[in-house]
């Protein structure tokens, strides 16, 4: 069997939303445990010139939608960066999900050909469906899963790999 786009999108974007939702549970837990103000760890980030939790969420999530938008040929839908606590970070993911759901295989399916072109910085970046979605969409979505984990890790939210992987 040949793996499709949409294969090879749709299901690891769900999956990733899935982990990184749950993993917010455990932070939500984590802090009522241990007393701790959750906007503390919603605005959490590594580095002091780094982009916090809430921020990193909110771009994973704009790197999905823009993927199964930009494969399947459709406008990408807006969302406001307003959340501000673990319950509204989760309902980004979820509203994510369930548009990324809505986009039909058949929207997708031979999009590998198809152009993509992104504007960053004010320039126009050209490339075939495959290669956006190989060489840009997942390292981006990847990093920002990362490191809202990692954050989270940082912070003292006891996770580990199979959080991170969930359910497969």
């Amino acid at each position: 069997m040949k793996l499709n786009m949409h294969q090879a999108s749709i299901p690891l974007m769900l999956q990733m939303f899935g982990s990184i939702s749950a993993v917010l549970d455990k932070a939500a837990a984590h802090c009522e445990e241990r007393k701790i103000d959750p906007a503390i760890l919603v605005g959490y980030r590594l580095a002091p010139d780094m982009i916090p939790l809430s921020g990193q969420i909110q771009i994973m999530t704009d790197q999905a939608k823009g993927c199964a938008a930009r494969l399947a040929g459709i406008d990408i839908p807006s969302y406001a960066d307003t959340e501000k606590t673990f319950d509204e970070l989760k309902a980004r993911i979820a509203k994510t999900a369930d548009f990324v759901k809505s986009v039909t295989p058949d929207q997708i399916v031979g999009s590998e050909d198809r152009e993509v072109v992104l504007k960053i910085g004010g320039n126009e970046l050209k490339l075939k469906g495959s290669q956006y979605f190989f060489h840009f969409f997942l390292p981006n979505f990847y990093f920002h899963a990362t490191t809202a984990y990692d954050i989270l890790r940082h912070a003292g939210v006891q996770i580990g790999k199979r959080d991170f992987i969930g359910s497969i």
